[in-house]
């Protein structure tokens, strides 16, 4: 078998980002309670399996093609989903330390650069932790819909950004002219 042999960085970001988005846009509308009977509990099992070790996995993968932006994203937001599946949350103040940490995580991943729609996936991910945080907290629960609401918006971003790469959509905003003078031709 020839080591050389690599499931392709490209199909890695796919997978992960597709997982990614899975996972958040389940764990975000569970939150929001916006569908009648489900909650952020009926998220686990995708959170364990999808958004836990099919992430973890496509994280290791991505590290094996020397990717190590998204190799260290994948795998530590693997790591972290599947934690979160798994563990028995205790107190609501253990849930918000959590939370928290898992925000710092995901703070170090959004600002360690990216395209527009990584950056936007995980800025919109630290907000919905952080608010959940607070919620667990003791801060209330409309918190906890609108964190949902954060996590579906950047579940969304993921999923699209996963979507656009395999159907060759745009990925990137158009920039403004710089001045009034400037204008398009054409």
């Amino acid at each position: 078998m020839d080591k050389d042999v690599s499931a392709g960085t490209a199909t890695t970001t796919v997978v992960g980002r597709l997982a990614l988005g899975v996972t958040l846009l389940a764990f975000g509308l569970g939150n929001t309670a916006v569908i009648d009977g489900v909650s952020a509990s009926d998220a686990v099992s995708l959170a364990h399996y999808v958004g836990g070790v099919a992430l973890f996995v496509a994280g290791l993968l991505a590290l094996r093609d020397r990717d190590t932006a998204d190799g260290t994203a994948f795998s530590a937001l693997g790591a972290l989903w599947f934690t979160w599946a798994v563990a028995d949350r205790g107190s609501a103040d253990a849930a918000g330390l959590f939370l928290l940490l898992f925000a710092l995580v995901v703070l170090s991943l959004t600002l360690a650069g990216g395209d527009q729609l990584t950056q936007g996936t995980y800025g919109l991910f630290l907000v919905c932790l952080v608010l959940l945080a607070l919620a667990q907290f003791g801060a209330g629960g409309a918190l906890t819909k609108v964190g949902g609401w954060f996590a579906v918006g950047s579940g969304a971003l993921a999923w699209y950004a996963a979507t656009a790469a395999l159907a060759h959509w745009p990925t990137v905003l158009p920039r403004r002219a710089a001045g009034r003078e400037v204008t398009a031709t054409g």
